[in-house]
């Protein structure tokens, strides 16, 4: 039996461990410079930014993005050490 259900690299992961991973590899102000938004640049806090980021799709696309690039970076610099 051929499974046809496209596999989502996020299911499980919830948007609060996502972004508290960026803050965590990369900090609030390179966060701010790699996505520009103001919940990253302006008194940035993890409650703010979870609140803007579940209402506006396009914002937590971004924040999907960056975190599925950022682990596949991980992986990879882990197969060539």
């Amino acid at each position: 039996m051929n499974d046809t259900r496209v596999q989502n690299p996020l299911e499980g992961i919830t948007l609060k461990t996502i972004v508290t991973k960026l803050i965590d590899d990369y900090g609030w102000e390179e966060l701010g410079k790699r996505i520009n938004i103001k919940c990253f640049n302006s008194n940035p806090s993890l409650n703010s930014s979870l609140k803007f980021l579940r209402k506006t799709p396009w914002a937590r696309q971004k924040v999907e993005e960056l975190y599925l690039r950022s682990q596949w970076l991980k992986k990879v610099n882990v197969k060539n050490n």
